[in-house]
């Protein structure tokens, strides 16, 4: 088992010191948080006012996470990647434990049939955003550290057990999107690392034959993989929110019937301001706002890509592999979100990063910002760095 990417593994350059930070990377990423702040309070006004009384209580929420997140973010990029590289493995383990406290009778919040929250009062955190960054941070740090195919074959099966015992975790809850999304980071991960394809399929085959026996051996996952495929046959029932999506989308055409007047977040669209928030936006800002949004995050999850390349030609092993998970993890929970509401996947409840109402998930989402902004920003600042277009044989190590 060897790695093609040598430079994924190569010890990091010297600063040599100040460089500029990646606006375009901070503002699209804050044209995406405050969309996600008008759909927010869009979205919930009705149902907020009648059931909380006050019709601004999920944007206040909102606002006052995207506000910690900007902080914890600013803080996260005033501080060296070797902080996070040394304290990856804390971190994993800290997440485990938080997952693990999840499960224990009187800790754990309940919410329709799930128990995903900690919390007292008003205050809630989903330990499941954190898992999926900590697992990110320590599975490039491990990854990284391997320079000899012997250690890289430990560190794969560290890997794996990690990945086994975190995903256990979220199963029990349960929390199958976020399963599903951490493992297929991972997959992707080591495919970018170089692992040879023989045991790159055997892991991939390994991991989609377990996905398929949790579906079938679970009634509920079962009914939501098929019911997608046919949601007007059960227009009240297992394919009601699906259903009003779809009608959102079909209500919104090209221009949307305007900001504010959708019908389908009156009570007819479950989870409008979290799920389905881009059904919302469809309905009342049409087809060219949905189509901005895509190319917002695809523009985001390319940027991300070329950092972390930028990172491999410097030979930042951890930095490059931190910035590829963070692009994995942001583009396939933004593509299955963007699925499920235009009925395109089966339905689960994943949020729509930096945009969705969730206030871990803001947060954590604004931390993987963070994350590459730092990166980008050491990588600009190191000796011999290479241009964001330079060849990607380069990135290789070998034409």
């Amino acid at each position: 088992m060897t790695s093609a990417n040598p430079s994924l593994r190569a010890p990091a350059a010297g600063l040599r010191g100040p460089a500029e930070w990646d606006f375009t990377l901070l503002g699209v990423a804050a044209l995406l948080a405050a969309l996600g702040l008008i759909g927010v309070y869009s979205a919930s006004i009705t149902v907020a006012a009648r059931n909380l009384g006050n019709s601004e209580y999920y944007l206040q929420r909102q606002a006052m996470y995207l506000a910690l997140g900007v902080f914890s973010g600013y803080l996260v990029m005033q501080t060296r990647l070797k902080f996070w590289h040394h304290i990856a493995g804390f971190a994993v383990i800290g997440a485990a434990v938080l997952l693990g406290l999840v499960l224990v009778p009187g800790l754990g919040i309940e919410v329709n049939g799930a128990s995903r929250w900690l919390g007292a009062g008003g205050l809630r955190i989903q330990p499941s955003e954190f898992a999926k960054l900590a697992f990110l941070m320590f599975a490039a740090a491990r990854l990284s550290e391997a320079d000899t195919p012997e250690l890289l074959h430990e560190r794969m099966l560290v890997i794996l057990a990690s990945l086994g015992i975190t995903g256990a975790l979220l199963l029990a809850e349960p929390d199958f999107g976020s399963f599903v999304v951490l493992a297929a980071a991972t997959a992707g991960l080591l495919f970018l690392y170089g692992v040879r394809w023989l045991y790159f399929l055997g892991l991939g085959a390994t991991g989609l034959l377990a996905l398929a026996a949790l579906a079938v051996t679970s009634p509920y996952r079962m009914e939501r993989l098929t019911n997608f495929l046919r949601p007007f046959d059960d227009p009240f029932g297992a394919g009601f929110q699906l259903t009003q999506s779809l009608i959102a989308f079909g209500r919104g055409s090209w221009f949307g019937v305007g900001l504010g007047n959708s019908v389908q977040k009156l009570f007819y669209l479950p989870e409008a301001h979290t799920d389905f928030l881009l059904a919302v936006i469809a309905e009342e800002l049409g087809l060219f706002a949905v189509l901005a949004v895509i190319g917002l995050f695809g523009f985001l999850v390319v940027r991300a890509f070329g950092i972390a390349r930028r990172a491999a030609l410097n030979g930042d092993g951890f930095a490059a592999l931190l910035a590829y998970g963070i692009a994995l993890t942001i583009g396939f929970q933004a593509f299955v979100n963007l699925g499920v509401n235009m009925g395109v996947l089966p339905t689960k409840g994943l949020t729509l990063p930096l945009m969705s109402y969730g206030g871990t998930s803001l947060v954590v989402s604004c931390l993987q910002i963070a994350l590459l902004a730092r990166v980008d920003h050491e990588q600009r600042a190191r000796r011999g760095a290479a241009p964001l277009g330079a060849p990607a044989a380069a990135a290789r190590g070998r034409p």
